[in-house]
């Protein structure tokens, strides 16, 4: 059985003891991720879209790492500093990159670590094949 861990560098995975992907057999679970480009700099500081783009992009290249693609999320879980002002951005950006798929989503309203980081985002997946069938011995 696949049985595999994906670490992106961030500055928590290692002193917290955790990979940002996790696959085991045929299901992934993408870490809580935010954007915080490779420079330790913030991406678009307080812009709910930008950063759930940004952070999209980053859930896609763990996926892959694992050997699974966006048609295979499930669930997204979002967590964001203030609904008011940050669910329309993140709504916009999961219906562009979902388009077709469409996962269960949730979104909480939370406190983050970082100054105008106003998004978190974590994913479940389910390899699969087009007809939802599991390829899985």
């Amino acid at each position: 059985m696949v049985n595999e861990r994906f670490h992106s560098g961030g500055r928590f995975e290692r002193i917290g003891a955790y990979a940002r992907a996790r696959r085991v057999g045929p299901f992934v679970w993408i870490a809580g991720t935010t954007a915080i480009e490779p420079s330790g700099r913030l991406h678009a500081p307080g812009d709910a879209y930008a950063q759930s783009l940004y952070i999209f992009a980053r859930i896609g290249e763990a996926l892959e790492a694992v050997g699974a693609e966006m048609r295979h999320v499930v669930r997204t879980t979002a967590f964001l500093t203030d609904m008011a002002t940050g669910a329309a951005g993140l709504v916009r950006a999961h219906g562009e990159v979902f388009a077709g798929i469409e996962p269960a989503m949730s979104a909480v309203e939370a406190g983050l670590t970082t100054p105008g980081m106003v998004v978190e985002i974590m994913a479940d997946a389910l390899i699969h094949d087009t007809d939802g069938r599991i390829p899985w011995p």
